[in-house]
């Protein structure tokens, strides 16, 4: 439903846009507070790769007699792939801004190693939709512009959700992480600042999914690269 609203909130925007672009001139009276506000949003839509780390490690807890035993091992390392990323920025000065974002891909988790094969064979796969919930603090400085380009950078805290697909996921039970995440990039204003393009690098910290199965648990931190691009609206 989420994934559903955002493009007819996007064409809304480009319609008031264009609407307004039509109805004012350059002598028509300054922006009210509310507009000036408003003006502070904007609504990226923006494409990001995938490209996940892989980790290793024993199954069984630390506290286990046999911890680190190489028969107990595990690696596991999720396809990369290509999403989608939707970020919502409040901007009210250079140094101060916030952001919201959304993000969605679909990959496969690939287990492997000495303690996948007592019970799958040499690989267990689990397809699984990813979401991404993150609230962040996001700065535009002004002063520096490389190109003419305005950068912007920051960071955010939110979680994951690992959602198997009904027909690859193995029948696994759907597990959230916890994630942290730095961005950094630069975009450019077009039409009087009312669109723009997007382009950066994220790059998002969260503890391996192991959809509460014990014999999945290595308890290690991956961690996902995404080279971003895109556009965005402002009101």
């Amino acid at each position: 439903m989420i994934r559903k609203a955002f493009p007819l909130l996007a064409a809304a925007l480009l319609l008031s846009h264009f609407g307004g672009a039509h109805a004012q001139s350059p002598t028509d009276l300054p922006q009210s507070p509310f507009a000036k506000q408003l003006h502070r949003f904007d609504l990226g839509v923006i494409g990001a790769g995938q490209y996940n780390s892989t980790v290793t490690g024993p199954i069984v807890p630390p506290a286990a007699s046999d911890y680190g035993n190489g028969a107990n091992s595990m690696t596991q390392h999720a396809s990369n792939t290509f999403g989608a990323l939707i970020t919502v920025r409040y901007v009210a000065r250079p140094w101060v801004g916030f952001e919201y974002n959304y993000g969605y891909a679909r990959y496969t988790e690939n287990y492997t190693g000495p303690a996948v094969a007592t019970f799958a064979g040499s690989l267990f796969q689990v397809q699984t939709k990813v979401s991404e919930y993150s609230l962040g603090y996001v700065a535009t400085p002004s002063r520096y512009k490389p190109f003419g380009l305005q950068p912007y950078f920051g960071a955010g805290a939110g979680s994951l959700s690992f959602k198997p697909t009904p027909h690859g996921g193995e029948g696994e039970p759907e597990k959230a992480r916890m994630l942290y995440y730095y961005n950094l990039g630069v975009q450019q204003d077009f039409l009087h600042g009312h669109v723009g393009l997007r382009a950066g690098f994220r790059e998002i910290f969260f503890l391996d999914p192991d959809f509460g199965q014990n014999y999945l648990t290595i308890l290690k931190h991956a961690t996902t690269y995404q080279p971003t691009a895109g556009f965005y609206l402002r009101y």
